[in-house]
């Protein structure tokens, strides 16, 4: 089983829902998977009745749309560090031709907002902040509230979020931390196989893009926002992935994926009791690390709860995730630099508390075995 910080595991109703037979794209039958997609989609992002901002779905990955994002935007943008995935978004600003300043965190460590606040008072006005809110390599959780504040003296600053490993793990809040473009990848916590993003953006923003000249076609925001609005995609869309998100946003909106006792929920209700299973899997795992010496890469307050990320201290990285996987348990070594110094446990999506017992049980028997 997959316990690595993406892709995750996926249940055998979503992978059933891969195998439909194939539709014509600018069908009827097309148009009513898109719309069984919306309700959800704008659930997961925290849009509200009478949010303006516009959610949809394109067919690329995640990485992709981290470009898309950028030709909306001015030339000056300012890129919070503190991870590979946002040291990667940097790098696809300067591949463009943005003016790129960098904002570097350490590491394990969460932007902090009078830094924020700082850096974007200084000299002429950034067109767009970009910041990955759950860094997938680190194991940390960016509070949004905070840089929310930073923001409000630069009302010309878009801020752009990568929300990856956060969405349909941790509330999103788009409207209210006051986000213009949000991005994802499908294959972590919303527990999908990996090859559609969904993303979400502010009428700012797409007022700014619309008077920016965009240098794509098939990564436009905007087209593909409006398209998802008018349910003509611009291209062939991956509809088996359609059919499976489709499915999966239901599934949770009516509380099909939550422990037996919580199943009545629905609505915005089962959306934050997934929020909170997940919570809990992030205390259990942190509690059983601690029980054997193993320290939280980041600080406790700032742990993600879809993505846990350990110091290995006196532990063989390897050894650890080869000897779980002779268990039919899968986890992650750290990612970069960090690859043979810190391990990872992606407890999200439609994991269980007494799957995640399970697996830690077993590691609790290879580690015995290690030392």
């Amino acid at each position: 089983m997959l316990w690595i910080p993406g892709p995750t595991e996926v249940r055998d109703e979503i992978l059933a829902e891969l195998q439909r037979p194939m539709i014509g794209h600018r069908s009827a039958e097309m148009k009513a998977v898109i719309e069984r997609i919306d309700p959800g989609l704008r659930l997961a992002f925290g849009l509200g009745k009478d949010s303006t901002s516009m959610a949809g779905v394109g067919t690329h990955s995640a990485t992709a749309m981290m470009e898309g994002s950028l030709t909306g935007v001015g030339p000056r943008v300012l890129c919070i560090v503190a991870g590979a995935f946002s040291k990667r978004w940097a790098e696809v600003a300067r591949t463009l031709g943005k003016e790129v300043t960098v904002l570097e965190v350490p590491w394990g460590q969460a932007v902090d907002p009078d830094q924020l606040r700082d850096t974007l008072g200084n000299g002429a006005p950034f067109d767009a902040v970009t910041l990955v809110v759950n860094e997938t390599s680190t194991g940390v959780l960016t509070p949004l509230g905070p840089v929310a504040e930073a923001l409000k003296d630069s009302p010309r600053t878009l801020l752009l979020v990568d929300v990856v490993s956060a969405i349909a793990g941790s509330p999103i809040d788009f409207d209210e931390h006051r986000i213009d473009f949000a991005l994802a990848g499908v294959n972590k916590a919303l527990a999908l196989p990996p090859g559609i993003t969904v993303l979400c953006a502010s009428e700012r923003y797409l007022a700014a893009a619309r008077g920016n000249e965009r240098r794509t076609w098939y990564l436009d925001p905007v087209r593909t926002l409006e398209g998802h609005r008018d349910r003509k995609t611009p291209a062939t869309p991956n509809v088996p992935l359609y059919f499976a998100l489709a499915r999966q946003l239901e599934d949770i909106s009516a509380g099909r994926t939550l422990p037996e006792d919580e199943r009545h929920k629905s609505g915005a209700a089962a959306w934050q009791a997934r929020f909170e299973k997940h919570g809990r899997m992030r205390e259990r795992t942190l509690s059983w690390a601690g029980d054997h010496g193993l320290a939280p890469y980041p600080e406790h307050r700032l742990s993600s709860p879809t993505v846990s990320c350990f110091r290995a201290g006196d532990l063989d990285v390897a050894r650890l995730v080869e000897g779980l996987a002779q268990h039919g348990e899968r986890i992650g070594t750290g990612y970069g630099d960090l690859k043979w110094e810190t391990f990872r446990i992606g407890h999200m999506g439609d994991h269980t508390e007494e799957g995640l017992a399970r697996l830690l049980t077993l590691a609790d028997e290879v580690i015995a075995d290690l030392r």
